[in-house]
């Protein structure tokens, strides 16, 4: 993104009389470490930055999490400004301060709750989006409209051509609807002390499978690994186990798995992935309560659960289940 947006960015920053300093990260989910996030310490060390300077984040999810986490934890917190140039930074990432970077046994371990000042997202910015980055950001989508907005899931279900051609009011409005549901599950609870906890419906599978492929074959759900084919694939898999458990019908289920494939998004998972690796991964997860996973379990589209009782069995079907899917 640096290479179509910084320049201008900085022409416009220091046209307005500002002093800046750019720093520019390798691309990619590796960035999220504390390697990185030291080197970005001694870059804003090295320009003076005090606690009455900003950090600007330009990009996705990667650059918004790692900029966050840097501004939270820098002279004990600056403030901070998101201009998200991905889907997933639009409706996801950049809104809720939510700021982590990654440890090696889990995602995101190691974080902060730090809200931006300001955030930005300028749908045009999406044009030039690889096709893979922007499926990414419509796995985000999907799981809104599933826990909180069955009229946004409508949309998705009937006017999926718009939002895949990129139309720019289709997209405006798509953004729009994501970061309502999003900021008012914020507001009624900053820190994840529960309404908050919806917002990983796909989640707790999501990032155990994420991690599991990123160890073994770098691939996932017939493609290289991604955030958003990996909470596509959880989000299936919790579904499987709401269906199971009697909370949700197949109906329900099936509307979900193909608006997944309408965009572009795994349903089925490949017999390669270490399914038990997987459930190893998961004790690491940063949700879990007293040694309780937690999941999120949809009862209908536009509605969830958040249990604590799922059994390591239940998870290990679920996830069978979708290699013969």
């Amino acid at each position: 993104m640096a290479a179509h947006y910084l320049d201008p960015l900085l022409a416009g920053l220091r046209g307005a009389g500002l002093q800046v300093e750019a720093a520019v990260v390798p691309a990619g989910e590796a960035s999220k470490s504390l390697t990185q996030a030291g080197e970005l310490y001694d870059r804003l060390l090295r320009a003076r930055l005090d606690r009455g300077s900003v950090v600007v984040a330009l990009g996705g999810g990667v650059v918004t999490d790692l900029a966050g986490f840097v501004a939270a934890t820098y002279m004990r917190g600056i403030p901070w400004v998101a201009v998200s140039t991905t889907l997933l930074g639009q409706v996801d990432a950049s809104v809720g301060g939510k700021t982590a970077v990654d440890h090696p046994r889990c995602k995101n371990l190691i974080g902060a709750f730090h809200q931006p000042s300001l955030v930005l997202a300028d749908v045009s910015t999406l044009a030039t989006l690889p096709d893979e980055e922007f499926r990414t950001g419509l796995a985000e989508v999907v799981k809104h409209a599933v826990i909180r907005d069955a009229q946004l899931f409508g949309l998705l279900e009937t006017r999926p051509d718009p939002i895949l051609s990129r139309d720019p009011e289709a997209l405006e409005d798509v953004v729009a609807r994501n970061v309502k549901i999003k900021a008012d599950v914020i507001m009624a609870d900053p820190h994840e002390g529960g309404l908050r906890r919806i917002l990983n419906y796909g989640h707790t599978v999501g990032h155990a499978l994420e991690s599991a492929a990123i160890e073994g074959s770098g691939k996932l759900g017939g493609a290289p690994v991604t955030h958003g084919r990996a909470v596509a694939l959880g989000m299936m898999a919790e579904a499987r186990i709401a269906l199971a458990r009697g909370l949700i019908g197949t109906v329900p289920v099936e509307r979900q798995r193909q608006v997944l494939k309408r965009f572009g998004l795994p349903v089925q998972l490949e017999a390669s992935v270490d399914l038990e690796r997987c459930l190893a991964l998961m004790q690491y997860d940063k949700k879990a309560l007293a040694g309780r996973l937690r999941f999120v379990l949809p009862e209908a589209i536009g509605a969830v659960r958040d249990v604590d009782d799922v059994a390591e069995d239940e998870i290990r079907q679920a996830l069978l289940s979708l290699t013969s899917d």
